[in-house]
């Protein structure tokens, strides 16, 4: 029996590029964001960064709103409720953080616009 190709990128390394999210870290989220196929590796690192995030000794609030903000002007409209969900997964500060940055930035409005 035969595995399958390994899951490329990790959900740990997308959580490292997310949670260190200098310049090329940002530039291999758009890469990221770009192929549909990745959308699963994506939200397992950004369920993994913000567990993280949650469980550390010290919660940088401002860094996880401005990567919500990032990513809710960034992300394309498929994944715009996917982050939504994720950002309301907990009710965490972190968590809390991360949404705020997300509802800041009107992406899932633009994607899914009023009638």
């Amino acid at each position: 029996m035969r595995a399958g190709p390994a899951a490329f990128p990790d959900r740990d390394t997308t959580a490292a590029k997310l949670s260190s999210f200098s310049e090329a870290d940002q530039a291999f989220i758009k890469l990221l964001m770009e192929n549909p196929e990745q959308d699963e590796n994506l939200m397992e690192g950004l369920h993994c960064h913000l567990d993280l995030a949650a469980e550390a000794r010290f919660l940088n609030a401002l860094k996880l709103e401005k990567l919500g903000e990032w990513l809710g002007n960034e992300a394309p409209a498929r994944l715009q409720m996917r982050l939504m969900e994720a950002a309301r997964s907990s009710q965490h500060p972190a968590y809390q953080a991360f949404r705020a940055g997300l509802a800041k930035s009107g992406g899932l409005q633009r994607a899914y616009p009023k009638a």
